[in-house]
Order: structure tokens, then sequence, then C-alpha cells
């Protein structure tokens, strides 16, 4: 993954990432699943009608991106451990420079 951070007047980041790491149509579905409230895999899945399975290693490839973060865990009734994940991105485009295909992410956190 190349990433390239820049700041621009409104000190936010911007990360870009080349053709093999596009997200796909589920990567996609996640981040807007979480850009305004933080949820659980369970609520991700439940909204999205996606495999629980799949979705945690979508999950993982987002956090390894940094696009999207852990917000808190809790503990639930039954002493588990429940993560709240968001979106870090605030928008993203499209771009072709030189041949090459570009996902501009903006991210709200200035540490990406």
């Amino acid at each position: 993954m190349q990433i390239i951070n820049t700041s621009d007047s409104k000190d936010q980041n911007i990360a870009f990432l080349t053709l093999p790491e596009i997200p796909d149509k589920t990567d996609c579905k996640i981040i807007l699943s979480v850009t305004n409230i933080p949820k659980t895999v369970s609520q991700i899945c439940r909204e999205n009608n996606l495999p629980r399975s799949s979705t945690y290693k979508k999950i993982k490839r987002l956090l390894n991106a940094d696009l999207i973060t852990i917000e808190r865990a809790n503990i639930d009734d039954k002493g588990k451990r429940v993560i709240f994940y968001k979106s870090k991105v605030e928008s993203f485009e499209f771009n072709l420079q030189a041949g090459n295909i570009f996902i501009k992410f903006n991210t709200s956190d200035v540490n990406i």
C-alpha cells in the first residue's frame, strides 16, 4: 500500500491508496456504516446483511489501512468484550494520475 500523508489548511490528513488496495463494495458498506455512530461487528453485519467471518476480515483490513479505528471496548452482560468501530474517513475521491488510479481519503485523525 502506498500512503502519502499531507496536511492542508484544515490540518486533515490525506491517504492515497493505489489500485490493489482499493476498497471493494463490502469495505465501503462497512466504512459508511460506522461513519456517524460507532458500531459493533454484530450491528454492522445485521445492517448490511454480511457474514460475520468475512466482516471480521474486512474490519481487520480497514484497521490496517487506518480507515477505521476502535472507538471503545465494553464488556457485555455475558462478560465478553465488545468492540465499537468508527470510520476515520470524512470524504474520499478517485483520481487518475500518470496512468495510476488513486483513492484519496480525507480523514479527521491527524495521526494516520
